[in-house]
């Protein structure tokens, strides 16, 4: 989520560009990003489909392995903010391979690590470079493209972390109980590096931002349409991950321990079709499918809550859970853009701060209702936080998430150099 262009007047980006109609759309280079999402969200959330044996290999509870994806988290949530603000001048494909080796170290680590303290300091260091990376890609494909291209640059790049979760994690599961966790993890760094070769060849440089284009924090967050979405991203993350962080015990009451796998499957095969009708919509309706994305996920909660004895149920609630998050990431990401404007490597860091933080509040109160009051409470939980995510979502119609978003993005966007914050210069 790094500098964004939205228009000719707010460009900081001096390298020149040829004419949109000489531009190939360059869906290798988007793929390489999106791969890249691959490779980080799949190293923050693989640990859930396969808590029971890292627990038992590392010789702790579920509920302790949990928070091998709240220490990335945290990571990211220390990272995001600062280093992109200080690396934001840095050459873009340089800041990206950097980023990208830390992972390839990181699940290395992972992989031998017999001792949970160790296990924890790499998913950790793990948490660093994707806050980096999160911060930086949404802004490359931007950046990729021009403006009437956007939103299905940004689909396509962001389509990583959907397959992450819809086949990533469930095959991890998968092999978890076939072999070994571990071998999850190794094979991660075998790709990993493979996709350093493919960034290098695909991936165009760009300059960073010049030190006089540098927003103040506290000017991006004053900016109109920032703070509900950022609010939205918290707790709609919040939400999402209390479960799915602690779906394998939440499935094993039921009697379906021995589904996690397929149960994770289905939630992310309809995350696919959720990234798609996102990419083909969100230029024209980011607001209403923003609207569906909380009320499929407040359903599918509901429907586990109450009707959770009947697997066939909670298999349709997976489907609708995806429905609802496979665009997610595309949705918040776009959101934010447009209402920044040439804010928006700050504005992007700051969504990714919330987002981790969004994940680490679902591993530690996840955590703490698994042990305190059981299974069954994560999705009343889940239900709880998303009936006020949704009145935020309705209630930010003209800044935030607005309909229309591609003439939004082309004849709106606010000239952040241009405006004088309400109060200080911010951070």
């Amino acid at each position: 989520m790094s500098h964004i262009d939205d228009d000719d007047m707010t460009r900081t980006d001096t390298s020149p560009r040829p004419p949109a109609a000489e531009t190939r759309f360059p869906i290798a280079g988007l793929l390489a990003l999106a791969a890249t999402g691959f490779i980080t969200l799949l190293t923050e959330t693989m640990p859930a489909g396969m808590l029971s044996q890292m627990s038992r290999d590392l010789g702790v509870s579920e509920a302790a392995a949990g928070q091998s994806v709240t220490v990335f988290a945290i990571g990211a949530i220390l990272a995001a903010v600062p280093l992109t603000r200080a690396t934001i001048g840095w050459r873009r494909k340089h800041l990206l391979l950097f980023a990208i080796s830390g992972f390839a170290i990181a699940n290395t680590v992972t992989a031998f690590s017999d001792s949970f303290a160790l296990t924890l300091a790499a998913r950790f260091l793990g948490g660093i470079v994707g806050g980096m990376l999160w911060a930086l890609l949404a802004g490359y494909a931007r950046r990729m493209v021009p403006a009437h291209q956007r939103g299905k640059a940004m689909a396509i790049a962001m389509a990583g972390g959907t397959v992450a979760l819809s086949v990533g994690v469930p095959a991890a599961a998968f092999l978890a109980k076939v072999v070994e966790w571990r071998f999850a993890f190794g094979i991660i760094t075998l790709v990993t590096l493979a996709l350093l070769v493919w960034v290098i060849a695909s991936v165009p440089n760009f300059p960073g931002q010049s030190k006089g284009a540098r927003l103040p924090l506290l000017h991006t967050f004053r900016l109109p349409g920032v703070a509900p979405i950022l609010v939205v991203t918290l707790t709609f993350v919040f939400a999402h991950n209390i479960l799915f962080t602690y779906i394998a015990p939440f499935l094993a009451p039921l009697g379906m321990a021995g589904q996690v796998d397929s149960v994770l499957l289905t939630f992310g095969l309809v995350s696919l079709v959720s990234i798609w009708l996102t990419g083909v919509l969100i230029d024209r309706y980011l607001r209403t499918l923003m609207i569906l994305a909380c009320t499929l996920l407040a359903t599918a909660a509901l429907i586990l809550s109450v009707f959770s004895g009947t697997p066939a149920l909670v298999y349709a609630s997976a489907a609708l859970w995806g429905l609802a998050y496979g665009g997610a990431s595309t949705l918040l990401q776009t959101a934010i853009a447009d209402a920044a404007g040439a804010a928006g490597d700050v504005a992007q860091a700051l969504l990714t701060t919330c987002w981790n933080l969004g994940i680490a509040a679902g591993g530690i109160i996840g955590g703490i209702t698994l042990n305190v009051l059981g299974p069954p409470s994560l999705g009343w939980i889940t239900l709880a936080l998303l009936l006020p995510t949704l009145a935020i979502v309705i209630g930010a119609r003209l800044h935030g998430f607005t309909s229309r978003t591609c003439e939004h993005e082309t004849t709106s966007a606010p000239d952040a150099r241009n405006l004088t914050p309400p109060f200080g210069s911010g951070g």
